[in-house]
């Protein structure tokens, strides 16, 4: 139930943001986001980038879509309630995929937490991807230097992996990214 003389936010007020901005809306409130760091950014840098070359190599059917990218896990008619901009989307089903964005969950997102969004990637966002039918959610975190993998198509507990790992991605036979080449771009050397 709103907070009274709480405004609810859609779907138009996300669209009509500046330019530069962004935020994501989950239940008619606006969460917004600030700018990633150097550190988020190399690391989304070479998830996308192993992600892609292994999809390339195998001609594989799904695509690959780093942050910004709208992700509308729940649609209901016209009044879109979630909307969200996962830092690394995976989707193998093309139906799902429109000039907007994806409808629908993904197969496989990764989140790299940054100070302010810890709260929403580790819980938040645990609960809304499940419920969407995603597959497999990583929440990479370079503070704690850690991978924590859910295996949601198995419905298999969270494992929890180090930079110093390398960690298999379940929608595919035979992916693993090696995370200390993650930590090695991270530290800069």
């Amino acid at each position: 139930m709103p907070v009274p003389n709480q405004k609810t936010y859609t779907i138009e007020d996300i669209y009509a943001l500046p330019d530069g901005e962004r935020a994501e809306l989950i239940d008619g409130q606006i969460y917004y986001m600030a700018p990633p760091s150097t550190t988020h950014q190399r690391v989304l840098n070479y998830l996308n980038t192993e992600i892609n070359l292994y999809i390339r190599n195998k001609d594989g059917k799904c695509e690959v879509f780093p942050a910004p990218f709208s992700v509308y896990p729940e649609l209901e008619g016209e009044d879109i309630k979630i909307y969200l901009e996962p830092d690394i989307s995976v989707i193998c089903d093309k139906g799902k995929l429109d000039e907007k964005g994806c409808h629908g969950g993904p197969d496989w997102i990764i989140e790299i937490v940054s100070p302010t969004s810890k709260r929403m990637d580790y819980y938040t966002k645990l609960s809304i991807y499940r419920a969407a039918g995603v597959r497999e959610y990583w929440i990479v975190d370079p503070m704690r230097e850690s991978i924590t993998v859910y295996d949601m198509e198995h419905d298999a507990a969270p494992v929890i992996y180090h930079f110093t790992d390398k960690v298999k991605a379940s929608i595919y036979d035979d992916l693993e990214i090696d995370f200390a080449e993650v930590k090695r771009l991270v530290s800069g050397k």
